[in-house]
């Protein structure tokens, strides 16, 4: 297992190693004015001129991506003399639009994605999970059809679709809750919940249609397995038969697909919290874009590719906790 462990870290570290060096190209070698383009569109010449000597374009390529690494995990310092900014640990860059280092940005935004990513999460495993299950268990039944459509209609519709209707309906006609406006968690724990319900129903509902399917081929793959009758035969209720035996080992396609998909949502979702005006990191992406924040944009391009490589780090060690077969 440590073994194990100890090659997937190298291999992680690889990962965001080549990434780091995929989106130090993208975002400062091949503009033709790497400068210009991380000012912004509201650059003056003077600013201009700091962000050159921040950016130290006069340096090798070689010493820029050594610094722009060193600042990944050191923090740098930016210029120096009368244009000297600290960028303190990790420096994902400086906005200069904002005025303030990017991991600053991105750390006052994260616990709004992170609410929104986990809250819907537990949702859509929940809701998908389940409507798997039940339908695996009555394949070929009107119950099984009924669910599958239920997931294939709910799969088809956008989910900014799905969040104008559920403003529409909830919030304007029926007037069951108030329009999402973020509360922390430790201020007023219904209050949190309450606003994010409908943005959690939004991206569960899509999530959740596609968790159903998958669960359900999974489910009845493995409920034909020989161990399954082999549990039957032994007298084992039917309960544990199906959760410790059909399930567990069920899961393991679930796992891979739901460390990709909260991986990528803890970065921001961004249709989502635009439509609802949640400040989390995808409306600072979307805003970024808007405006041209090109240190922004590629701050949340290497959050979100942290995070999803992590979340698939934690999938393969959960693999042996969730399916006995699996050894390391």
């Amino acid at each position: 297992m440590i073994l194990y462990l100890a090659r997937r870290l190298a291999a992680v570290a690889g990962v965001l190693l080549a990434i780091a060096a995929a989106t130090f190209v993208i975002f400062y070698v091949l503009p033709s004015d790497p400068a210009a383009a991380a000012c912004g569109k509201t650059c003056s010449p003077e600013r201009l001129t700091a962000v050159r000597r921040h950016l130290g374009l006069d340096e090798p390529l070689w010493r820029q991506f050594a610094d722009f690494l060193a600042g990944l995990f050191t923090g740098r310092t930016l210029g120096s003399g009368q244009y000297a900014i600290r960028c303190d640990f990790p420096c994902l860059g400086y906005s200069y639009e904002n005025s303030v280092p990017v991991w600053d940005l991105l750390l006052d935004r994260l616990p709004v994605s992170a609410s929104l990513a986990v809250g819907a999460a537990a949702l859509w495993l929940l809701l998908g999970l389940g409507a798997g299950v039940t339908a695996a268990l009555r394949k070929d039944t009107f119950t099984d059809r009924a669910l599958m459509v239920g997931a294939v209609a709910a799969a088809s519709l956008p989910v900014y679709f799905t969040s104008v209707v559920l403003i529409h309906g909830v919030i304007r006609t029926a007037g069951l809750l108030p329009y999402p406006a973020y509360q922390e968690f430790s201020d007023d724990p219904l209050g949190w919940a309450s606003n994010l319900l409908l943005p959690w129903t939004a991206l569960a509902l899509l999530y959740a249609a596609m968790y159903a399917r998958q669960s359900r081929g999974s489910m009845i793959e493995a409920m034909a397995e020989p161990y399954i009758r082999t549990a039957r035969a032994k007298g084992l209720p039917e309960r544990t038969v199906i959760v410790k035996h059909g399930l567990r080992s069920g899961m393991t396609p679930i796992l891979t697909i739901f460390g990709m998909d909260l991986g990528g949502l803890l970065a921001g979702a961004v249709i989502t919290e635009s439509i609802f005006g949640l400040p989390g990191v995808g409306r600072l992406f979307y805003g970024a874009l808007v405006s041209a924040d090109q240190p922004v944009v590629l701050g949340v391009t290497l959050l979100a590719a942290f995070f999803i490589v992590v979340a698939n780090l934690a999938v393969d060690l959960l693999y042996a906790v969730v399916d006995p077969r699996v050894r390391y």
